[in-house]
């Protein structure tokens, strides 16, 4: 072959093209804050139609359809490979139930997926998987998650930070790789997330346009009930990459009160008393490495300068239940404020507990493998798991929670279980 013809053979990766240009990938669903809604998410890697046709299941008739629309989106990597992502928000679901659906166009339709739409109220109990750090490369829980998808056993996903391992490597095709790749999954019900440190690269452009989070931030920071919940979802990394915006503090923080202190109004905290927090790097952790969080002067913890720390803001709120990840590992601590335990009572530490509880759930499997601990825990430190795994979050009703860890490493075993019950929500808890 003549060079010419190698350069023909090589000219669409060049100009980063992919084969089936026209073909859905990469599909996912996110929650936008709507029982009757739901958001479609797709990429094409040349400019399409935005469509999804959907209707109830049994049956299964697409009978419905929807339209959208598509953003252009170029990598920052040397090849500036180009997408399109496509979204489109279903409406006028029926709350509960469940819909077929497939997206794309007449150019390339995608492989037939269905959800169902969450139900309506807070007289449900939501159940949720939830685990960060995930990689394209040994992402080992992942199979043992879309078993238990398809058994239907989570109304959504929590993906606290850190995707891929990086969703930026290879001009983006890691990226590319891995959101095929949780497809089964995300596909299958809302896939909610928050950004990492692995997502930093070209000011974390590749979360920033991939993702379908509610709000105007982009999925910077957001927040959405679910059941008799409140989960609010942010963003640890601007407390550290100047460039993507130490200028965001404050406006990250002054978002968080307001939306803390609109979801601890009295009639609303009484529809949705449970107030659960959700961002990448802990505040808290006993692992053997030089995190912030092994620091006594935590950001996350403190703040920069002793300003927009997090702990107090969430302890002056009454915040039940804060979800980290970045650790390899899992974590479980006492409830805790400023470093001291303070339990229920000796027996049921976890029943009226006077301090937030934290969970770090940061061992789903990724290149970097296991985080170990130092030899001797915390005094707020419960319990700490060196297994690959991920949590099961359930959501039972207004003042209890059962959370569970799955070890994949012993074959899916529940190596870990607690309930959080609560009488009392807010600050007046803590007391």
């Amino acid at each position: 072959m003549g060079l010419l013809g190698w350069l023909s053979l090589g000219l669409p990766w060049v100009l980063g093209q992919d084969t089936g240009h026209f073909q859905p990938q990469q599909v996912h669903l996110s929650y936008p804050g709507d029982p009757t809604a739901m958001t479609v998410t797709w990429t094409t890697f040349s400019p399409a139609s935005s469509i999804v046709e959907f209707g109830p299941e049994p049956g299964g008739a697409l009978t419905a359809s929807a339209k959208g629309q598509a953003s252009r989106f170029v990598d920052g990597g040397w090849l500036h490979r180009s997408m399109f992502i496509h979204r489109v928000t279903l409406r006028g679901l029926a709350p509960g139930q469940r819909y077929a659906y497939r997206c794309g166009s007449p150019r390339g339709w995608s492989r037939p997926y269905s959800f169902r739409a969450l139900q309506n109220g807070t007289d449900w109990s939501p159940r949720l998987a939830v685990f960060g750090d995930m990689g394209n490369i040994n992402p080992q829980s992942l199979p043992r998650l879309q078993g238990d998808t398809q058994q239907g056993l989570y109304d959504a996903v929590l993906h606290v930070g850190d995707f891929a391992y990086d969703m930026d490597q290879g001009n983006a095709r890691v990226g590319d790789a891995f959101m095929r790749k949780i497809e089964p999954v995300a596909a299958s019900v809302p896939y909610m997330t928050c950004p990492g440190n692995h997502e930093e690269k070209y000011n974390f452009s590749n979360y920033r346009a991939r993702f379908s989070m509610p709000g105007n931030t982009e999925g910077l920071w957001y927040s959405w009930d679910i059941g008799p919940a409140h989960i609010i979802s942010f963003s640890t990394e601007v407390y550290f990459y100047l460039q993507y915006g130490r200028q965001l503090v404050p406006e990250q923080y002054q978002w968080l009160e307001r939306d803390l202190q609109e979801a601890s109004r009295p009639e609303r905290r009484r529809q949705h008393p449970w107030i659960i927090t959700m961002g990448h790097r802990p505040m808290y952790c006993s692992n053997n490495d030089h995190d912030d969080c092994t620091e006594h002067e935590s950001i996350i913890r403190r703040g920069l300068q002793h300003q927009y720390g997090l702990e107090d803001l969430f302890y002056k709120y009454g915040v039940d239940l804060e979800l980290w990840a970045h650790e390899h590992s899992y974590e479980r601590l006492w409830p805790v404020y400023n470093y001291q335990v303070y339990n229920g009572s000796a027996s049921s530490p976890y029943t009226n507990p006077r301090a937030p509880v934290h969970i770090i759930t940061g061992s789903a499997g990724c290149k970097e493998r296991l985080d170990p601990f130092v030899p001797r825990p915390r005094e707020w430190s419960a319990l700490r798991i060196e297994d690959y795994g991920y949590t099961r979050l359930h959501i039972a009703n207004r003042s209890h929670i059962w959370l569970e860890q799955v070890s994949d490493d012993q074959d899916g075993k529940v190596v870990d279980g607690v309930w959080v019950i609560k009488n009392l929500h807010g600050p007046e808890a803590w007391h």
